[in-house]
């Protein structure tokens, strides 16, 4: 069986997204001055990936164009797994940040 090489990882994206009516839309409970992210799952290590979505490589829009950072504190304990725990902790990280108030964006 192949090691667990699957992550999760969470981008921090500038206040400047907050502009687009999409992301609004997609985060009407969102707490004013709680932080806008991005949620994603790679094969590959995160840095690299965020690295390729800025390059504009398999990149989602809104990390191309308003990524700031990596939020490694969001994200690290959980990695790495196997592919279906990623999907899976992907999505519940994403309900949980907006629970807390967070502007999430997932692809």
């Amino acid at each position: 069986m192949r090691r667990p090489h699957y992550h999760v990882y969470v981008v921090a994206l500038d206040d400047r997204v907050w502009n687009v009516v999409r992301f609004r839309r997609a985060n009407p409970n969102h707490i004013l001055g709680r932080p806008f992210v991005y949620v994603g799952m790679t094969g590959l290590d995160p840095d690299v990936r965020f690295d390729k979505h800025k390059a504009g490589l398999q990149a989602n829009r809104f990390v191309t164009d308003y990524g700031l950072h990596l939020l490694p504190a969001l994200y690290e304990r959980y990695n790495p797994m196997r592919y279906e725990e990623a999907q899976s902790l992907e999505v519940e990280l994403g309900i949980r940040l907006r629970a807390l108030g967070y502007g999430v964006w997932q692809a």
